[in-house]
C-alpha cells in the first residue's frame, strides 16, 4: 500500500462527487468512527462513507483501490479489540444504512440480510414468523460485524457461533468485485470453504455486505434460573459436570463475586447475594425442559450450589439477561473514571476450573479490580481489567495482566480469543498461537488484497 495524503484526498473528492452528502470529513464524525468499545486511543479515518447497497460498496472500494486508499468497514462500533481503528487513515465504510431483511424461509429456517442490520432488529422482524436468530453478544452488534469478528454470545453453548450460523455471504473484494460465497444448502463438499475464511477475517479480506443465516424456531418453553455458590471453583466445576452430562442447556453464564456485586447495584438485583453465580436458560418442550432442570438441580447440589431460583415470566427472564448483558457497564461502574481491557480466554472445558482460577490469582497479584464473567459452557471467560488512564504504570500493569491471561489460555491448550477477535490488541500473540501458520495467513491476505488496503494493521503481526 502506497500511503499518500494526496492520493487519499483525490479518492475522497471522487467519492464526494459520486455520493455527495453521504461522504463526510467532519471531525466529530471521523472521531466517532475511529474507535469501538474498550479502546483507549482513537484512530480516526480520513473520511466516512454511507453506502446503501452492495453495488455502492463495490463502487466505493473500487475508487479507494484506484487511489491506494485504506478501507475500514464499520457497523455498530461495538468491537473490543480495535478492529475499526483507522490506524493508517483511509475511508471508513459505515454499513448501517444497509439494514434490510431481504428474504426469509420459514420452511428452510434461513434468511438473507444486509450487513448493517443488528441482531435485535432481525429478531424483531422474525418474531411474527415464530423464528429467531439465537446469537447474542452483549452488545447489539450488526450482523456483518458479528460475522467479521466471528462473534458468539450467551447462546453459543447450544446454538453455536457465527461460524456455524453463517451459510453464505456476499462480499466486496479489495478490487471492488462482488462475490457470492456459499449458499443455502446445509452442507457442501464443493471447493474451498470461503465462507468460513471470511467469517472472522475482520475486514482484512473484503467487506461483508450480505449474509445468509441459519434460523431456529422459537422454543415451546423457555425457562431461566439462577444458582449461587460459596466458591468460584464450585461454580466452575458444576459447569463442567453439566457439560459432561450432556445437558442441552441453552445458556450457562458465570459471574464471580465481584461481578455480582457490580450487577446487584447496576441492574438492581437486590434479591441476590454477591457470590459466584450461574445464570442459566433452558429451551425445549415442557417435558424436556423439566428433565434438564432436574438434571442441573442434582448436579449443582453436588458442588455446593443453592437450589435454583427460577425466573418464570418473560419479564423476569428479560431482567435477568439484561443484567448479564449489562455486565460490561456494571463492571466499569466499580471504578468510575477508569478505562478497561477485556480479556477473552477460551480453553477446553476440562481445563476451565484450573485456568480460570489461575487467572483470578493473577488479577489478585496485580492488585487491580477485575470482575470475571464468562460463557463458561464452552470454556470462554473474560476478565474486565480496570485501570486509571492517567497512570501509565497502572495501564502497563493492566496490559501485562491481559497478556498474561492470553498466554495462560495457550498454556491450557486454548486460544487468545474466543469471540472478540484479534484486531490491533492481540495481533502480537498470533504467532505464539499459530506458529508458522501465520505465514500462510499472510499469503492468503496477499492473494485477496495484494495492495494491503483492506483494514490494514489488524490481525496479522508485522
Amino acid at each position: 500500500m502506497r500511503a499518500g495524503a494526496a492520493a487519499w484526498a483525490e479518492a475522497i473528492e471522487t467519492l464526494r462527487l459520486r455520493f455527495g452528502e453521504r461522504i463526510s470529513t467532519t471531525e466529530a464524525i471521523r472521531q466517532a468512527h475511529g474507535r469501538g468499545e474498550g479502546v483507549i486511543k482513537t484512530f480516526a479515518p480520513s473520511a466516512v462513507a454511507w453506502p446503501e447497497s452492495t453495488d455502492e460498496v463495490a463502487a466505493m472500494v473500487s475508487i479507494c483501490a484506484a487511489h491506494d486508499t485504506p478501507v475500514i468497514a464499520f457497523g455498530a462500533g461495538t468491537s473490543l479489540e480495535g478492529q475499526v481503528q483507522a490506524v493508517n487513515g483511509g475511508v471508513c465504510i459505515d454499513l448501517t444504512r444497509m439494514r434490510r431483511l431481504l428474504e426469509v424461509s420459514a420452511a428452510d429456517l434461513d434468511c438473507r440480510v444486509e450487513a448493517g442490520l443488528d441482531r435485535e432488529g432481525l429478531n424483531a422482524l422474525l418474531k411474527g414468523d415464530g423464528l429467531f436468530f439465537p446469537l447474542d453478544p452483549g452488545a447489539n452488534a450488526t450482523l456483518g460485524g458479528m460475522a467479521a469478528t466471528r462473534a458468539s454470545g450467551t447462546n453459543a453453548v447450544r446454538y453455536g457461533t457465527m461460524r456455524e450460523a453463517t451459510l453464505g455471504l456476499t462480499v466486496v473484494t479489495a478490487a471492488g468485485q462482488v462475490m457470492r460465497l456459499g449458499g443455502r444448502a446445509r452442507k457442501s463438499a464443493a471447493g474451498y470453504d470461503l465462507v468460513r475464511l471470511f467469517v472472522g477475517s475482520e475486514g482484512t479480506l473484503g467487506v461483508i455486505t450480505e449474509l445468509q443465516l441459519r434460523l431456529f424456531g422459537i422454543p415451546e418453553v423457555i425457562a431461566a434460573a439462577v444458582c449461587q455458590f460459596e466458591t468460584l471453583r464450585g461454580a466452575v466445576e458444576a459447569v463442567c459436570a453439566i457439560s459432561q452430562a450432556g445437558v442441552p442447556i441453552a445458556r450457562i453464564e458465570l459471574l464471580d463475586q465481584l461481578q455480582m456485586r457490580a450487577c446487584i447495584t447496576y441492574s438492581k438485583l437486590k434479591e441476590m447475594a454477591a457470590k459466584p453465580t450461574l445464570f442459566m436458560e433452558f429451551h425445549g418442550s415442557s417435558c424436556s425442559v423439566t428433565d434438564q432442570i432436574a438434571q442441573v438441580e442434582t448436579t449443582v447440589a453436588e458442588f455446593g450450589g443453592t437450589p435454583l431460583r427460577h425466573a418464570r415470566t418473560p419479564e423476569q427472564r428479560s431482567a435477568l439477561w439484561r443484567a448479564r448483558h449489562n455486565a460490561y457497564h456494571a463492571g466499569r461502574s466499580l471504578r468510575p473514571g477508569s478505562e478497561s481491557i477485556a480479556t477473552d480466554a477460551c480453553v477446553p472445558i476440562s481445563a476451565l476450573p484450573d485456568c480460570l482460577l489461575a487467572a483470578e490469582a493473577m488479577a489478585s497479584e496485580a492488585g487491580l479490580i477485575c470482575p470475571i464473567v464468562g460463557h463458561v459452557g464452552d470454556g470462554n471467560f473474560h476478565l474486565l481489567v480496570l485501570f486509571d488512564p492517567a497512570s501509565r504504570a497502572e495501564q502497563a500493569k493492566a496490559e501485562a495482566l491481559a497478556l498474561g491471561v492470553a498466554r495462560l489460555a495457550l498454556a491450557f491448550g486454548g486460544t487468545i480469543s474466543g469471540e472478540h477477535g484479534v484486531g490491533v490488541h492481540k495481533r502480537g500473540l498470533m504467532r505464539e498461537e499459530h506458529g508458522a501458520a501465520v505465514d500462510l495467513m499472510r499469503a492468503i491476505k496477499h492473494a485477496f488484497d495484494p495492495s494491503g488496503i483492506m483494514n490494514p494493521g489488524k490481525m496479522l503481526p508485522e
